[in-house]
């Protein structure tokens, strides 16, 4: 229920607004000073105070921080009397919501304390998201208790409430950018904005457009003046992925930035400033590609402030169970199974693996897992053909019926899409063809 605080010394006053609030459904709480107001509003949780500017013990313009000290989200109305409109504005200026003229502004109060409590409820409902999303992206989110990752993850926190630069280094589907983003959620521009950017993903002249920027006019197609990605992160942390993918022309350009804070937009002819942390990830061996003359070593040594290596899922065997639990949930909810765990058999298959995509493969592996169970506990039949081991060349000559029934498993679950179902199988559609004539399975 909403709930209101009147403070007021008029007894007569208060009982008056009492009834009106009350009657349109407000829960009400009252108090003829200050210091029992601010008591109340410390107990309480209110959502709105209607206090009298003149109180026995103090002024309500002065109470107003103190009741923001205690419940920050708190909205507060001033009533004033005529002549003292002064207070008012001081009050909203002191950071009242609003103020009201006493016995004048009767039929303002409801749809004024709907207003402030709308305010109220956004707030609240803000603040809940952004502990949310710091949940999801903090150290706390991130799953395994072997030595291995716990010694990282003491690392990144230490580096994240700092300015250094970042460089995650480590194989592919280590969990960099998770990372990457829990040292953004836990460093002084955790309420900026974080933005990702996989380099690989982008031709040189592409790439340059979506980091620095461009005019309107630099090149074809380019319609409008477009902010890079190191503007629109500004104040907060740009994460650059594969780093080592960029071309070397382009990674003088990123050199100056982190040197001076500066760049020049694809076709401008003036620098832009910004205050941006870099944070950067790669699963090359940056030594190496100095040697070889593809990365710069003055960029490197400005990336390289702060390096941490994230352990491969090989190094940290024993997170497996709990990062497969975790992925069984998610999809579990995803797909509306009803899955409770995995067996044994299934567990220690899944320890067993080399594990070359790392924890991207085992979600991989965890969501097809899933979508071919038909029990409440997740089976070796459920893993993929190379993970089931046979002890005898008889059942060897059961491979084909077990692949014709996971390509049916994997038809229903896509409804017939071929597409989704080549690429949760992970072959092409041309073999997923091939296979359905080789089988006889009907392709609709």
């Amino acid at each position: 229920m909403k709930t209101v605080l009147i403070i007021d010394d008029e007894e007569k006053l208060r009982t008056l607004l009492s009834r009106i609030i009350r009657s349109e459904g407000f829960e009400v709480l009252e108090a003829s000073d200050a210091k029992t107001g601010l008591k109340k509003a410390g107990d309480h949780d209110i959502d709105t105070v209607l206090c009298d500017v003149k109180l026995p013990d103090g002024s309500g313009v002065a109470l107003i921080e103190k009741i923001k000290a205690k419940n920050p989200f708190t909205e507060i109305i001033l009533l004033t009397a005529y002549g003292n409109i002064a207070d008012g504005v001081q009050a909203i200026k002191n950071g009242a919501f609003d103020y009201l003229v006493k016995g004048d502004d009767n039929d303002k109060i409801i749809p004024l304390l709907n207003r402030a409590i709308e305010k109220v409820q956004l707030q609240k409902r803000i603040q809940q998201l952004e502990q949310r999303i710091e949940k999801r992206y903090g150290f706390e989110n991130i799953i395994g208790e072997s030595p291995a990752i716990q010694e990282v993850i003491v690392l990144a926190k230490k580096v994240a409430p700092t300015d250094a630069n970042v460089l995650l280094l480590g194989e592919t589907g280590t969990g960099k950018e998770v990372f990457a983003q829990a040292i953004h959620n836990n460093s002084r521009c955790s309420g900026k904005q974080f933005l990702a950017l996989n380099c690989s993903a982008f031709s040189k002249e592409l790439l340059e457009s979506e980091i620095f920027g461009h005019k309107a006019g630099s090149f074809t197609g380019a319609t409008k003046d477009k902010k890079g990605l190191i503007e629109e992160a500004n104040g907060g942390t740009l994460f650059l992925d594969e780093i080592g993918e960029i071309h070397i022309d382009l990674q003088s350009k990123l050199l100056r930035v982190l040197e001076t804070s500066e760049f020049i937009k694809v076709g401008d002819t003036k620098s832009t400033k910004v205050n941006v942390r870099i944070i950067a990830a790669t699963n090359r061996d940056l030594k190496e590609e100095i040697k070889e003359g593809k990365f710069r070593e003055d960029l490197f040594y400005r990336l390289n402030v702060f390096a941490i290596q994230l352990p491969s899922l090989r190094e940290r065997r024993e997170d497996i169970p709990l990062l497969a639990g975790n992925f069984l949930k998610f999809f579990a909810e995803k797909t509306n199974k009803h899955i409770t765990g995995m067996s044994k058999d299934f567990t220690n298959r899944l320890q067993q693996q080399e594990w070359k995509g790392n924890i991207r493969e085992l979600k991989n592996v965890i969501e097809r897992a899933v979508i071919l169970a038909d029990d409440s506990e997740l089976k070796t039949a459920n893993l993929p053909l190379e993970f089931q081991h046979t002890d005898s060349l008889t059942s060897s000559f059961d491979l084909t019926s077990i692949e014709r029934s996971h390509i049916q498993k994997v038809l229903r679950y896509t409804k017939g899409n071929k597409t989704k179902a080549a690429e949760l199988l992970g072959i092409g559609l041309t073999t997923l063809y091939r296979k359905l004539e080789e089988y006889h399975l009907s392709p609709d």
